[in-house]
């Protein structure tokens, strides 16, 4: 089924997402991204369910498309102080600050935001599924974090962040629990599900 193009007619929307939530190191990014009205992408779709190289086309078509888009980014060390949840609201509100031309209402994926200025929001589960917008900016924080995670491997290879990108993969805790964690691990997340001691 076809995603749609907006979701109310007539006004300037940006679509929100976020990607890294779940991961047990590296920052959490989002994407804030304005489409033309009445675009149409056959391929775009929640970035979860894409393959890295389609995921990586599908970058490229964003940014040559879109009126404009930005990336918004919270560091481990934050999201340590303020917690997950508002790290995301915050990377948000970051790639929003970014944009030259101010949207008339934002489309968030997800079920909970935090008020962004005065500008109206719609709360959509699932939305990345079902509005282009959420889409594009799910497939731009989604890539922007790969790519970012990929270039801290070659510094810390053992933790095989070129293929979990910080997602906590047996691999990856097999990792901490063998070498410890880094300095870009978050230290308020269950690093190993048996709260083994560590030395941060």
């Amino acid at each position: 089924m076809a995603l749609k193009s907006f979701h109310t007619k007539g006004i300037v929307e940006a679509g929100c997402d976020e990607a890294g939530r779940g991961c047990l190191a590296g920052p959490v990014f989002a994407a804030a991204v304005i489409l033309p009205p009445r675009y149409k992408n056959k391929t775009l779709n929640d970035s979860k369910q894409l393959s890295e190289k389609v995921r990586n086309e599908l970058r490229k078509e964003i940014e040559a498309d879109a009126l404009m888009y930005a990336i918004g980014v919270v560091s481990q060390q934050e999201i340590d102080e303020i917690n997950i949840l508002r790290a995301s609201f915050l990377a948000m509100h970051r790639a929003l600050d970014q944009l030259s031309q101010r949207p008339e209402a934002l489309l968030i994926d997800g079920n909970r935001f935090t008020k962004y200025n005065d500008i109206t929001h719609h709360c959509i589960i699932k939305g990345d599924g079902i509005y282009l917008s959420i889409a594009a900016a799910s497939i731009l924080a989604k890539t922007y974090r790969d790519e970012y995670m990929a270039n801290l491997h070659p510094q810390f290879p053992h933790y095989r962040w070129d293929t979990n990108m910080g997602y906590p993969t047996k691999a990856h805790r097999d990792a901490i629990r063998q070498y410890g964690p880094c300095e870009h691990h978050r230290k308020t997340f269950t690093l190993l599900p048996q709260q083994l001691e560590l030395e941060f």
